[in-house]
């Protein structure tokens, strides 16, 4: 259902707020490797990298994956990722959903609605003019 919901946001149908809520709603299979769960940042924010299911992590695991080696997962609903994940992380965080698939790829940003308010980038807490303290 979510990939059905992102499908309909990237076709500028969707509802942003289902969106988010079958995001917090959906089991997604996170990498995870040997300094925790597979991440990449770009922009200034780390990005936890999560898949709707096994087809959608194995295309992302042939250009990333542990070469011959099957790669490790854990199975966390997204809402796990991003209210007790997220905020145990020193730096602004979000989750990258399917980012394999392109066109079915979908970034929820740390910023409030997605993330507890007390690490998003848009909460003003933390420093004057907004934004969280690094």
């Amino acid at each position: 259902m979510l990939a059905q919901r992102i499908s309909e946001q990237r076709a500028g149908v969707g509802d942003p707020r289902a969106l988010v809520g079958e995001m917090r709603r959906t089991v997604l299979l996170v990498p995870s490797a040997e300094s925790g769960l597979w991440s990449a940042r770009s922009g200034g924010v780390r990005w936890i990298s999560a898949f709707t299911g096994e087809t959608a992590m194995a295309r992302f695991a042939v250009h990333h994956g542990p070469g011959d080696r099957l790669m490790d997962y854990v199975a966390l609903l997204g809402a796990r990722i991003v209210d007790e994940i997220v905020p145990t992380l020193d730096e602004p965080a979000g989750l990258a959903v399917d980012i394999a698939d392109g066109d079915g790829a979908m970034f929820f940003p740390p910023v409030i609605g997605v993330v507890p308010d007390g690490v998003a980038v848009d909460s003003g807490a933390g420093q004057e003019g907004g934004g969280r303290e690094h």
